[in-house]
Formats: C-alpha cells, structure tokens, sequence
C-alpha cells in the first residue's frame, strides 16, 4: 500500500518515487487517515481540470479549510462568476502590461547579479531568485520599493507548514493578516487617487453594469503577489539546481542562448514550483475501481502528471531540447494561470542575465534548504559556489 502524505518533509525532499508508485498502485489515491484523494497520471488531472463540474474550485486551492468570512480568490471560484471576473481581471492584466516588464526586469536583473564574483559564495535564493519577481510584481501592483521585503517575509510565513501539519503556522496567519491589511489600505489609496499600475487598472476594470468589489480586487491583488512572487522564485531556483545536476544540458545552454525558452518550459514539466492545487468533489466519482466521495477535497497533482511515463518518453530525464507541450504546471482550460506569461518571462530573462554571471557554478546540496509546503517545491536557500 502505497502512503502519501504531503506535509512530510522527507516528500518534500523527493517527491517522484511516491508519485511513480501512486501512478502506478493506486492512482485514484484516498488516503485512509486525512481522507483526502489524490489524482497523479497526466491523463486523469487534465481531465478533472476540463471537469470543472465536478471538480469544483469553490473549497479553496489547498487541502486546508478555507477561513471563514474572508471572499473567495478568482482561483477559488467556478464559473460563471469566474468566468465574469477573469474577463473583467483580464482586461487588466493585459500582454501589453506583461511586454512592457521585459526592459525594466532585465535592468533588475543586471543589477541584482553585478555584485557576483568569480570564486565567492552566494545564496541564490536570497540574493537575486526572492529579489527578482517580488520587484517586478510589486512594479506592476505599485507596490512602493521600500515595502517589498516585508511583504515577501509575510508570503514565506503563509506557505510554510510544520512537518506532518496541513494548518497555517501563528506566523502565517500574521503574515496574512498583515497582506491584507496591507492591500486593503493600497485599494483605498488608488480609488482616491487612480494611478496607471494594476490595483489602479483592477479598480477602474469595468463591463456593462459590472465592476470588480473591492474584496474581489483585494483578492486579486493577494492571490498575485502570493503566486507571482513565491512560484516564480521557485521556479528559478529549480532551474539552476537541475542545470547543474545536469551538467550536459547547462553546457547547451550556454553555448546557444536560443535554448532558454526550452529551457524554462523544460523546469516547469520536470520539477514544477507549484505541484498541486486542490479541488472538492461535487458528486462521487468511480475511478481506477476507487470510489471518490462527494464533497471529499483532494489534490490534483501537477508534479506528478508531468513525470507520467505515458505521456512522455524517459520523463525523469532533464533534457531542455525536448518538446514539453501539454505540461499542466500552469494548469489547464478555464483555470490556466493569468500569469503564467509574466512567469516565464521573469524565468527567460532571469537565466539569460544569470547564466554568465554565475559561470560554472556548483551547488553546495547539503546546505541548500528546502521550503516546507503542501502545494509549492522549491528552495528557501539555495547556496552556489562561483568557479574562481
């Protein structure tokens, strides 16, 4: 009997040979202890995500309770009130706004890694990966410079979970508390005084008789600086690690640039930063000869549909030429990330700046540390020695 347990930290370490044997042994996963279900081949979680009828958003993207009286995030929603904001959010976050961020990331980018020597140790995480996305969402939310480290300390403390626990930590309740409080007196200030950033753009966004509520703006605001800071960070983080650990294909990358984009697609099917979202069962679903409970809340596992032997060939095998297409780690339909073209913009210029600056770096495994939760993978510090 195959067990999974998302909140361990030993899983956090390596998740992939869980998820072979879930594929493998019981891929309509019900756990017998929390209760929750799991669904782990790639073919069974593109469907559940096309089956948003039955696999409902309404409980919330994480295994635990949602807290009560706070409004529901658009990823927290079905249609067709989902529908209607994420046309009114779109016109907001528009691919002009997300074009527009390439000049000002890569200026971001030079200057986060000018200070990096031949020969010296950095931390990769704290200096450049936590650095990077927070300035450019904070640049598109108009967040001012001065208040982006905080908040990026309150988005850390929401997704760290003690081992074994599925509950938001003291300090993550705070930190929540705090974003909130934070946006909230942000979207008071722009409906005073509208400026030509995105909370300005999300509080003037309207269609017909329809504009976004206050709490439907604030909750925008929240779920971006939490999704585009906190995966973004990851995913570069990811990045670096597996092109060392894959020496051949970093030696690829760096004698044709051209490759990056590959590159950044090829991270996000082989070790995605967000590796599952959560969904309630609106009616039993009989699956694989198991028998998944209504009104049962279960995981969709990305991690895992991206390393499905029957759908790619040699799929442990990081190789940044391969054709990763269909890859779920922005998810998939109605539900696929709004950001997922400002991720990968932030990734491919990241790596194209970085990947000179480091040189032959080495990655100091046993000091890295990872963070610790049920739905993100990725480093809290990554530490790189720089060739001399």
């Amino acid at each position: 009997m195959v067990r999974f347990d998302p909140y361990s930290y030993e899983h956090h370490e390596d998740p992939y040979p869980t998820y072979r044997q879930l594929r493998d042994i019981a891929p309509a996963y019900l756990d017998p202890d929390r209760g929750f279900w799991a669904l782990s081949r790639h073919e069974d979680v593109r469907a559940a995500l096309d089956d948003w009828r039955t696999f409902s958003s309404a409980g919330g993207i994480t295994l635990e309770r949602r807290s009560e009286g706070v409004e529901p995030m658009l990823i927290e929603m079905d249609p067709p009130r989902h529908t209607e904001l994420r046309a009114l959010v779109s016109r907001a976050f528009t691919p002009r706004r997300v074009a527009d961020l390439e000049g000002p990331t890569r200026q971001l980018a030079l200057e986060l890694s000018a200070g990096f020597t031949p020969g010296e140790r950095i931390d990769v995480i704290t200096d450049f990966a936590g650095k990077l996305p927070m300035a450019v969402i904070s640049v598109m939310l108009g967040v001012p410079r001065e208040d982006q480290d905080e908040l990026r300390e309150c988005s850390d403390a929401m997704l760290h979970r003690e081992e074994g626990s599925a509950e938001l930590t003291p300090a993550g309740i705070d930190g929540a508390t705090r974003l909130y409080g934070y946006f909230n007196d942000l979207i008071a200030v722009r409906r005073r005084a509208p400026r030509d950033d995105l909370v300005g753009a999300l509080v003037a966004a309207e269609e017909g008789d329809r504009s976004l509520s206050p709490a439907e703006v604030l909750g925008f605001c929240f779920l971006l600086l939490i999704a585009g800071n906190e995966t973004t960070t990851k995913l570069l983080g990811n990045a670096l690690f597996w092109l060392e650990a894959f020496p051949d294909q970093r030696a690829l990358l760096r004698a044709d640039p051209t490759l990056i984009p590959g590159a950044v697609e090829e991270t996000l099917r082989f070790d995605t930063s967000t590796q599952a979202l959560a969904r309630v069962l609106t009616r039993d679903v009989e699956l694989h000869g198991t028998t998944l409970p209504a009104g049962r809340k279960g995981l969709l596992l990305f991690g895992s549909a991206n390393r499905d032997e029957r759908r790619w060939d040699d799929p442990d095998r990081f190789d940044i030429t391969r054709n990763p297409a269909g890859h779920l780690a922005f998810g998939h339909g109605l539900h696929h990330c709004l950001g997922a073209p400002l991720a990968r913009l932030e990734t491919r210029v990241a790596l194209d700046v970085l990947l000179p600056a480091l040189g032959d770096y080495t990655v100091d495994v046993d000091a890295a540390v990872r963070v610790h939760s049920g739905n993100v993978r990725g480093f809290a510090r990554l530490p790189l020695e720089l060739a001399p």
